[in-house]
């Protein structure tokens, strides 16, 4: 059982063999030799870093866009190295930004940018919109931002005021950043796809609630809502969230609080969870409480503002850590995760045996382990187990099943099955949005050799959120270019066991093990050929 968690981790060498394709041979986005071995890649990271260090050499002031809390912390501690060989001065001239810092130190941070103490932020999204950020000649975005829309927001911040700037675009190691750099038009061309699921319980039911505190909710306002009958409404009503009256639904106002406090623009989850230093006690950062398991376990590297410390204690309440100098690796967790189909709301059978699915799903997951990463070369040297609870996500997926015997009679041997449903796994998750209004980080999957359920080889691909977010069920309505697009970045790839490019992935919890580059081209070609060529999306019009 292989999949891939929705925590971010550092890429670990895949295992597997395939052939070296035949005819040209494409560069890879970070590839200056495509025969080189892809663990000695320079990642989009480090290339941004090192980019942004010449930036500052030369007087610019630049923002670096980057995917991770952790990327923001790497880049700024790289530049800041770089700069203390050449120009010690500029040191000072370089932090990170990103959420997690407390309010008051984003706001130092954001002031000391305006007037020109700082002359460089690496950032998450979190700069993307609504801080105003002037004067900028450079920005620099380290891996695709995930959408159309915040690569235009990002690129945005240069150049502002009538004043010239330039924007430029560090392809990651991944499979849609290397698709996208062969094919442009994805991302000039091509209108953006929205996609959301408006009647995801999860996020209809507290809107629901503050509407029913304004006026009450009637069955001619139904529709308004997409609700198709009143089941919610009276879910709620059973929950003590609402009261029933002749004239509708109201809000029951013997609860505490306010019932707009349950909706949250952010997003679903728990709360966040402060991270405190066991010495003084002070509150010095936060992480998201759904990554707490995954980033701040007992014996986690946290990094804050370019200083290390390691987590001794991870609570309900907080995480406890302490500063540690010079600490020569990084902690990547180890993750367990299985999936319970709960309803396939739809299904298509495919020729050849193969089915096509998407339904209700629950994914459980937890945290077993982590793993010591030596720096630079983020080998592993030490493994470590934990017990940390289980997590239970009702969610939504689109899921495959193949006969085993069609698998065997294309060539993939027993053994190597796992490894082919993980590395297509892989990819198909890292293409989806292609297709999808999302990122990586939104979506997860699993891969086993035999589903108890299904019984059969099984792929799964869920989102990330509670209820569903819609964007397995995009990739269930428009899978035959979906998969297409997936072998073509695969097939395409100049490795010849699988990389960060084509089926390694950022956020294994397996490690990236077992993986078959050989082996996914298989099934993926013969997903492609069983796949309805006339596919339609959700309107109408063919692919």
């Amino acid at each position: 059982r292989s999949g891939e968690s929705d925590a971010p981790g550092a890429t670990a060498p895949a295992g597997g063999t395939g052939p070296e394709p035949a005819g040209p041979v494409p560069v890879g986005p970070d590839t200056l030799d495509p025969t080189e071995d892809p663990s000695a890649r320079r990642s989009a990271v480090v290339e941004a870093a090192e980019l942004l260090a010449d930036l500052l050499s030369v007087g610019a002031r630049a923002l670096v866009f980057v995917r991770s809390r952790r990327s923001a912390e790497i880049v700024a501690e790289h530049a800041r190295r770089i700069l203390g060989m050449s120009l010690p001065e500029l040191m000072g001239t370089v932090a990170a930004y990103r959420g997690g810092y407390l309010p008051e130190e984003r706001r130092a941070l954001e002031r000391d940018l305006r007037r020109g103490r700082l002359r460089a932020l690496a950032t998450t999204n979190a700069l993307e919109l609504g801080i105003d950020v002037t004067g900028l000649d450079a920005v620099l975005i380290a891996g695709w931002p995930g959408t159309r829309v915040s690569l235009g927001q990002q690129a945005g911040r240069a150049g502002r005021a009538g004043t010239r700037g330039v924007a430029v675009l560090v392809a990651g190691d991944n499979p849609l950043d290397a698709y996208l750099v062969h094919h442009p038009e994805a991302v000039l061309a091509a209108p953006e796809a929205t996609v959301f699921d408006p009647a995801n319980p999860y996020v209809l039911a507290p809107h629901l609630c503050a509407a029913a505190s304004e006026a009450p909710l009637r069955e001619a306002d139904l529709a308004l809502f997409g609700l198709p009958d009143e089941s919610l409404l009276a879910d709620l009503a059973a929950r003590g969230a609402l009261r029933r009256r002749p004239t509708g639904w109201f809000w029951n106002t013997s609860l505490p609080g306010r019932p707009q406090d349950l909706t949250s623009l952010r997003g679903d989850g728990p709360p966040e969870v402060p991270v405190i230093d066991s010495p003084t006690g002070a509150v010095i950062g936060t992480v998201d409480g759904a990554a707490a398991d995954s980033t701040v376990h007992e014996g986690a590297v946290y990094i804050h503002q370019g200083r290390s410390y390691v987590v001794t204690e991870l609570t309900e309440e907080a995480a406890l850590v302490t500063e540690k100098a010079a600490i020569g690796y990084r902690t990547r967790a180890r993750e367990h995760s299985s999936v319970r189909i709960v309803g396939e709301r739809d299904a298509q059978m495919w020729s050849d045996g193969i089915r096509w699915s998407f339904g209700s799903v629950e994914v459980t997951s937890q945290v077993i382990g982590y793993t010591e990463l030596t720096l630079p070369t983020m080998e592993v040297v030490a493994q470590h187990e934990l017990d940390m609870p289980e997590h239970v996500l009702p969610t939504a997926a689109v899921w495959w099943t193949i006969p085993a015997d069609l698998t065997q009679a294309a060539g993939i041997a027993p053994g190597d099955l796992p490894g082919a449903l993980h590395a297509a796994e892989h990819a198909s998750i890292g293409m989806l949005p292609l297709l999808a209004t999302c990122d990586r980080w939104d979506i997860g999957g699993l891969s086993i050799s035999s589903h108890p359920q299904t019984g059969a080889p099984t792929v799964f691909v869920h989102d990330g959120h509670a209820g569903g977010a819609g964007f397995a069920e995009r990739g269930y309505r428009v899978g035959a270019q979906w998969l297409e697009a997936t072998l073509a970045v695969v097939e395409s790839c100049a490795c010849t066991a699988g990389c960060p490019s084509c089926v390694q992935s950022p956020k294994c919890g397996n490690n990236n093990e077992p993986l078959d580059k050989a082996g996914a081209i298989t099934l993926l070609r013969l997903l492609t050929q069983a796949a309805p060529k006339a596919q339609a999306d959700s309107d109408g019009e063919p692919l």
